[in-house]
């Protein structure tokens, strides 16, 4: 079991780490200068096939994406309450479903560069349901 103070510390750095990282998905121009600039060129170096040309279709997904987690991210931080941590590892593990399956059906590799935080985090705050019922019993 994670004591309360550092359920509540990586609950708050995964918030961080959700705006750290979709911020650029958010707005159409960030999206098209992260995927032009950093993801294409970085896919490239590592050896793997081309990725696809950002199409209108999945520039509004990508933004789409972008603003709801920069959204949701901002409210886990204003609000400051451990109990979103619950919600937020539920939608890491659908997250990180979606990414398992697109990688068994041949998206870039550099996704697992996204995965593994983003389960990484859902284990941890999911674990994390332990200590937020210790905690309400103790009360």
């Amino acid at each position: 079991m994670l004591t309360p103070s550092t359920f509540h510390r990586i609950y708050r750095i995964s918030a961080w780490y959700d705006l750290l990282v979709s911020w650029p998905f958010a707005l159409p121009l960030t999206l098209g200068l992260i995927w032009g600039s950093v993801i294409t060129p970085l896919n490239a170096s590592l050896g793997f096939a081309p990725v696809p040309d950002l199409d209108v279709h999945a520039m509004l997904f990508g933004n789409f994406f972008g603003a709801v987690v920069v959204i949701w991210a901002t409210a886990r931080l204003s609000l400051d309450d451990v109990r979103l941590a619950v919600f937020d590892g539920v939608g890491r593990l659908l997250f990180s479903f979606a990414m398992i399956t697109a990688l068994a059906n041949g998206i870039s590799p550099i996704i697992w560069g996204f995965l593994v935080p983003e389960f990484a985090f859902a284990v941890l705050q999911l674990m994390g349901l332990q200590t937020l019922r210790a905690s309400r019993s103790a009360a």
